[in-house]
């Protein structure tokens, strides 16, 4: 049997950063290489992305995990062994196949990308490479540009306030340690402003600054404000992302933002967007519409998609066929890559090569529900994607990421340098 070969794999009940249950897999190759991967899970979730398989009932709200991993261990197990890990495709092929229905919902989206990511990581162990060498071959590629939660919002908070997500992205920063070193200050800038006002009030699910504020606006003017603390420029060093996760409180064309007390139809939320641009350094935007508002969607990048990154996540859920039509009709400029919308990381990638051929961006994005496992900066390096974004810089779950780019960073050729700007609609 060749040393790559697929010989075992276990699956196993673990723990993800909102105390609940998730699915680790652990594949073993004939030639004694192991690797292993934990699927995340999301709380704001397009409706089309592959479904983790829970148990519903009592245990843990209903969330258990126990029927994905009896399937990891059963039919996925058995299936897999024998295939070459180094050939992603045909164990990707294999795993959809397996599971015969279009949103994973067979044996789990949990249980599929566990099991793909693993069998990318034991391919790389059998090489005596990391994962993101295993992917790059003999490229020679970049960090990516991080992109980090200062406030949480919206599904991760409560609905506290609309917005999901207020993040930073270091536009000026020379290199990757830089981004982070300057985002941290602006966080903790952060901290200190909501101190001074008695409003701060822990952390959202993903790290960020519970978003005790008055308004959507308010949001932005604070962050603005802790950019300039932190000793920063807004707009030339620093700019603003956003991700509106618009389908949490949009739906047939009608918007409702419960904290403003405003119901919007889709030009008034493209409006209302477009003064927000005009106002504040915003350089990229996620989800601005609902997903069932495809033409909005086209209608705001054809407004603001030349100056600012559209991305879409809602939407495409990484799916290259969702990617293509949506490039067809104008709509997006970007898109967000997350392996378990898709099932698969063959599936995910997929989903880059569509993007790509259309001229897009990409960002490779982690979940709400998170864990300790980091593939996600080895698929950001590995792939060549540009930017990365994996919630604050607070939490052991992001950090664990974070900090494996700073590893990473030291090995490279080319260091810790980032993208050029011109990569990016913002340049």
């Amino acid at each position: 049997m060749k040393a790559t070969a697929i010989r075992s794999l276990k699956g196993r009940r673990v723990w993800d950063s909102r105390a609940r249950p998730t699915v680790e897999v652990e594949i073993s190759l004939a030639g004694g290489a192991r690797g292993r991967a934990i699927a995340p899970a999301g709380a704001s979730r397009g409706s089309a992305e592959a479904v983790d398989l829970r148990d519903g009932g009592e245990a843990f709200g209903g969330l258990d995990v126990t029927r994905a991993i009896a399937a990891a261990d059963g039919e996925i197990a058995a299936a897999l062994a024998g295939l070459d890990a180094c050939d992603q495709e045909a164990v990707d092929d294999r795993l959809a196949a397996l599971d015969g229905t279009a949103d994973a919902s067979r044996l789990g989206g949990n249980a599929m990308v566990a099991a793909s990511m693993a069998a990318a990581h034991a391919a790389a162990a059998a090489k005596g490479v990391p994962l993101w060498r295993h992917l790059a071959g003999d490229a020679e590629p970049v960090m990516p540009l991080p992109e980090i939660q200062v406030f949480g919002g919206g599904a991760h908070a409560a609905g506290r306030v609309d917005v999901q997500d207020f993040m930073v992205i270091a536009t000026g920063a020379s290199d990757y340690a830089q981004a982070l070193d300057w985002t941290a200050e602006i966080y903790r800038a952060a901290g200190e402003i909501m101190a001074g006002r008695g409003r701060l009030a822990g952390t959202a699910d993903e790290g960020g600054l519970w978003p005790a504020f008055d308004s959507n606006e308010h949001a932005l003017e604070t962050l603005v404000r802790a950019i300039e603390r932190a000793g920063l420029v807004p707009g030339e060093q620093v700019g603003i992302s956003l991700d509106i996760a618009a389908s949490e409180f949009g739906a047939d064309g009608r918007y409702r933002l419960a904290r403003d007390g405003r119901e919007l139809d889709s030009d008034g939320m493209c409006a209302l967007l477009g003064e927000w641009i005009d106002r504040f350094p915003i350089v990229s935007i996620e989800d601005p519409l609902a997903e069932d508002d495809m033409a909005g969607l086209a209608a705001f990048t054809s407004a603001f998609g030349t100056g600012i990154q559209v991305v879409g996540d809602d939407a495409l859920v990484s799916n290259a066929d969702r990617v293509r039509r949506a490039a067809e009709t104008g709509a997006c400029n970007a898109v967000l890559l997350k392996p378990n919308q898709a099932g698969t990381l063959s599936g995910c990638r997929a989903a880059l090569g569509a993007a790509r051929a259309a001229g897009w961006g990409a960002v490779v994005s982690a979940r709400s529900g998170e864990t300790e496992d980091v593939t996600v900066v080895h698929l950001a390096l590995g792939w060549g994607v540009g930017q990365l974004k994996v919630g604050s810089i607070a939490h052991g779950e992001r950090t664990a990421k974070w900090n494996e780019g700073l590893r990473i960073a030291e090995t490279l050729a080319t260091g810790g340098r980032l993208p050029p700007r011109s990569q990016f609609p913002w340049g």
